[in-house]
């Protein structure tokens, strides 16, 4: 189940206080993302913030990724322990997105960016997106890659969501001009992080990055073209994962891949 916006968007800043369902939640994937798979179903673009359940006292972890152009074959997620629990109270998780940058925030810290690059070429997300908030069972991949499934003796699985921002330019669905927000003539869009919010990105990403595609030599061989591999980066993977991103052969386990479609029908509002 969830909700979408009643507007599409091209750029802007989204934004919401989210608590998660607490207990065992293994399975139970909650996002926040932006997508127009409804309109552009072989070619979507789509940028992500995923949950993706909980053991009882284990860690959570989160997942942002992005689509382009409907490049679903170029998985781009990078996943993060959390250093507090969500389901014990609201948290703001952030989306910037303009022509050049897509920058994931958490309690306004900045986690992850994304620079439009010409290596990218059309995998950057460049065309109007509705805002998605949605709840739904990923028990084939989501927590520990499937091996802890969804236990409906602890549901119904509730996850609240408040203080909604959606700052940016309006797209009509029919012709697809484009209106932006009276505010951003007052307010405009940063298009980047100041250094301030880099060194909190830079030292947010040494504790607790867990998995980054750009690193993962098990999948790519070569790291796809817009990475830029930061050495110590790839050190701290390395002790966390020495199989997947130390290059070790992988003797078991399956990747499990998933259709957006999985997800339940989104009811606007």
């Amino acid at each position: 189940s969830g909700f979408v916006s009643q507007d599409l968007y091209l750029h802007g800043f989204f934004s919401a206080s989210i608590k998660l369902p607490a207990d065992y939640t293994a399975g139970v994937v909650v996002a926040f993302y932006m997508s127009n798979g409804d309109m552009y179903e072989k070619s979507h673009d789509e940028v992500d913030f995923e949950f993706l359940g909980n053991i009882r006292g284990k860690d959570w972890r989160i997942q942002t990724n992005v689509y382009g152009n409907g490049s679903t074959n170029i998985g781009r997620e990078e996943r993060y322990g959390l250093w507090f629990d969500p389901s014990e109270d609201f948290h703001q998780y952030s989306i910037l997105w303009t022509q050049t940058h897509i920058i994931f925030f958490i309690d306004n810290v900045p986690i992850r960016e994304i620079k439009r690059t010409e290596a990218m070429g059309g995998d950057f997300p460049s065309k109007p997106m509705s805002l998605y908030a949605t709840i739904w069972d990923g028990s084939d991949w989501a927590t520990n890659g499937g091996r802890y499934r969804v236990n409906y003796k602890y549901a119904p699985y509730i996850a609240e969501f408040s203080d909604f921002v959606l700052h940016g330019c309006a797209v009509d669905p029919i012709d697809h001009s484009s209106k932006c927000d009276a505010t951003l003539n007052s307010n405009p869009i940063l298009t980047s992080v100041t250094p301030e919010q880099r060194a909190k990105m830079e030292n947010f990403r040494k504790k607790h990055m867990q998995y980054s595609y750009c690193y993962d030599r098990a999948r790519y061989k070569v790291p796809p073209p817009e990475c830029v591999v930061d050495p110590q980066e790839a050190d701290h993977l390395r002790w966390f994962d020495p199989v997947t991103f130390g290059g070790a052969r992988r003797h078991h386990g399956k990747r499990h891949h998933r259709s957006r479609s999985s997800r339940a029908e989104a009811t606007a509002i």
